[in-house]
């Protein structure tokens, strides 16, 4: 069994190194979020559902940022990326809105825990198509050598 497993994540280690790198990143991001949410919220300036939307723009600018860098090492320009990027944020960006009507107005959770819940589930999304569609590499374009 466990030869099995070091064999299975030998295999993709290059994948789960890159999804540990996003994880990484989102953590940040997240962070830079979770305080725009909360200030926001308590502070009594928006409900929760405006307060994640700003968080989640907040957040979104540092994990363009760290994710083409060191996540993705994308190979593509700004001008190339960053299109894709907005285009897979700004999904995000309405399934966080959705989500967080969800559940803080229908079910009554507590909006950070339900913040937790739209974090989780959206990143989902995120990973799979930053990577790949918004940073995968240009068609052509020398891949960095790990």
């Amino acid at each position: 069994m466990l030869a099995t497993l070091t064999r299975l994540v030998q295999r993709h280690r290059a994948f789960l190194l890159q999804f540990a790198t996003f994880v990484g990143v989102g953590l940040s991001a997240a962070v830079c979020h979770f305080i725009t949410l909360a200030i926001l919220v308590e502070l009594q300036m928006a409900g929760p559902v405006l307060a994640s939307l700003a968080g989640f723009i907040v957040g979104s600018v540092i994990s363009y940022s760290l994710n083409r860098r060191f996540t993705f090492e994308s190979t593509r320009t700004h001008a190339g990326a960053l299109p894709r990027f907005a285009a897979v944020a700004g999904i995000a960006f309405v399934m966080t809105g959705l989500l967080m009507e969800f559940f803080v107005h229908w079910l009554g959770i507590y909006y950070m825990f339900a913040q937790i819940l739209t974090s989780g589930i959206v990143l989902v999304w995120t990973f799979t198509a930053y990577r790949l569609w918004a940073f995968a590499h240009k068609a052509g374009a020398r891949r960095p050598v790990a």
